[in-house]
């Protein structure tokens, strides 16, 4: 099969496309021939920061979807010809989905419904599910099977009712933050972004206002809409937008931090966050607990099926390209959704 492969860490330069060996699914494992593989953040940071773990050589992109192919011992042999979309492809693993075929435990590829485009698969994994955790990272664990089952599935969201303040809403986080805290019925959902075409993509998602975070008054427009403040608050650049935070945050709110980019470091005021009794929380996806990561699992699977997901504007590449594609994330997609295209 033909893929993108590098052999020591690096940056765009060390990716090279060739042929290599097709991979067989083993026990507990799908082959899955990819459609679309998306390209995220993530994906070039682990090129820099890592050379290949899991053999001579690792295929990179963690997100993708496509259609099973063939199955491992353990695995229903129905699931043959279903279309998925994959998450955590490349974790701990080396068959990424910037290739021709990945192969990946089968819980990891998760059905898509007919209803739903491969671009829309594409889109799922890390920004999906990196967005609901941080719209849901104090609620109790409620998948089914779980310690506090809930009567009925999907169980009301701890969002009802509650006002949601997502920065960067053009983003891949932020754009799905948007359409999930809607899905999941949020009272008030304010988008903050930098540009007018950005604002718009985050008002087509779902936004019921929003706001650029570069305007002096920008805290004055949030508190016109939500005079009580915000409840819950999805972050991307702490540092930069920390007194915006505190300028529009309830009394009690949650401000969850997802991404490191712009400032690798912040200045907490410690008194300000004790005065209104915030939880300041940090997450990355790939160490969540397994518990909470099948329940964000569930509920991205629940918002796909009713329609609530949309992708971004898509940007595609083809595999030779690669190097392309990971340079533009790098650089700073903007409100598109970088893809390396198979079909």
């Amino acid at each position: 099969m033909l893929a993108a492969v590098y052999e020591t860490a690096g940056s765009s330069d060390v990716l090279e496309v060739r042929e290599v060996p097709t991979p067989e699914p083993g026990p507990g494992e799908v082959r899955v021939r990819i459609a679309l593989s998306g390209v995220n953040p993530t994906d070039w940071k682990a090129i820099r920061r890592t050379g290949p773990g899991a053999g001579p050589f690792q295929i990179p992109n963690q997100d993708g979807a496509g259609t099973i192919e063939s199955v491992g011992p353990g695995v229903d042999p129905s699931r043959v010809g279903q279309r998925v979309w994959l998450y955590m492809a490349a974790r701990d693993r080396q068959w990424g989905t910037a290739a021709e075929y990945s192969v990946i435990p089968a819980e990891r590829a998760v059905a898509l419904p007919d209803s739903a485009s491969f671009e829309l698969g594409a889109s799922l994994g890390v920004p999906a599910l990196t967005a609901w955790y941080c719209l849901n990272a104090d609620r109790p664990v409620t998948t089914p099977g779980g310690p506090t089952l809930a009567a009925t599935w999907p169980p009301k969201s701890p969002l009802a009712g509650q006002r949601v303040l997502i920065a960067g809403g053009a983003g891949a986080v932020g754009h799905a933050a948007i359409e999930l805290a809607r899905f999941e019925d949020a009272e008030l959902v304010v988008a903050t972004a930098s540009a007018p075409e950005k604002l718009e993509l985050a008002r087509a998602a779902g936004a019921h206002a929003v706001v650029n975070y570069r305007d002096p008054d920008a805290a004055d427009q949030i508190r016109a809409v939500a005079p009580d403040g915000v409840e819950r608050i999805v972050e991307l650049a702490l540092q930069a937008n920390l007194e915006l935070d505190l300028a529009v945050a309830a009394p009690y709110a949650h401000v969850v931090v997802y991404a490191d980019d712009v400032y690798p470091e912040a200045t907490i005021p410690i008194r300000r966050l004790m005065g209104a009794n915030l939880t300041l929380r940090f997450m990355l996806l790939y160490v969540v607990r397994p518990e909470k990561l099948r329940e964000a699992i569930e509920h991205v699977r629940a918002a796909v099926a009713a329609g609530a997901l949309t992708p971004l504007p898509i940007e595609r590449f083809p595999l030779e390209r690669v190097r392309e594609a990971h340079d533009l994330v790098e650089a700073g997609a903007g409100a598109r959704k970088v893809v390396l295209d198979f079909q």
